[in-house]
């Protein structure tokens, strides 16, 4: 799950700075499960927007923002209500989805956090930084690029004191965790694995996968 904050009111009133028409459009998916762009939350918004002297013109709810048929059918209405602005109330891929099928600008509500896991209601840890080359089957399924404060791959830092990170106390040493779970797992020797230190050298962005062959 996509994990995004709301961002503080002022800095998305002074985005909108000029708007007197505003469409607002939230996500069914991430935003909704973050109460940051559902039904909810755009209710809410329209309510201060108008509030702040803007009027909301049209409204959109996209089961997901972040695909681009879908969105762009659901953006037909706020489209044609012709608008000064839009407020993407998603995480960044939506906003950028969104900003491709309109001609005015395009503004995000939120801030986009992390890839994250939804732990119990309200509460969301970081779980995955996306990195594309995943070390999982080497770690026991602990992520250290997401769980290390340093993101090593090759063992601790030494700097843990009673078995907590150094940088956040707070937080469990990562690399602790990830041997445990090797012992648990009968895998201890893995933790003598050397790995290849993460890098861009590797990675040309923006990325594509095309899992349709040469079709576009």
């Amino acid at each position: 799950m996509i994990i995004t904050q709301k961002k503080p009111l002022e800095e998305l009133l002074g985005m909108l700075d000029g708007a007197k028409t505003v469409a607002l459009v939230g996500c069914g998916s991430c935003a909704t499960a973050c109460a940051t762009g559902g039904e909810k939350e755009i209710a809410d918004l329209s309510k201060v927007l108008e509030q702040h002297g803007m009027k909301v013109v049209a409204t959109a709810m996209s089961e997901y923002c972040c695909m681009h048929l879908k969105t762009r059918t659901i953006l037909k209405p706020v489209i044609a209500a012709n608008p000064d602005a839009v407020v993407a109330m998603s995480c960044g891929d939506g906003v950028q989805v969104i900003a491709q099928y309109c001609k005015c600008p395009v503004y995000p509500s939120n801030n986009t956090m992390f890839l994250g896991e939804s732990v119990k209601l309200g509460l969301f840890e970081e779980a995955c930084h996306l990195c594309g080359d995943c070390v999982l089957g080497k770690t026991g399924g602990i992520c250290p690029i997401s769980r290390c404060a340093k993101s090593l791959v090759n063992g601790p830092c030494g700097g843990s004191r009673n078995g907590k990170c150094e940088v956040n106390p707070e937080n469990p040493c990562a690399w602790i965790e990830i041997y445990n779970k090797l012992v648990e797992l009968g895998q201890e020797y893995k933790i003598g694995i050397t790995r290849d230190d993460k890098g861009y050298e590797k990675v040309s962005y923006p990325r594509t996968i095309n899992i349709r062959g040469d079709k576009k």
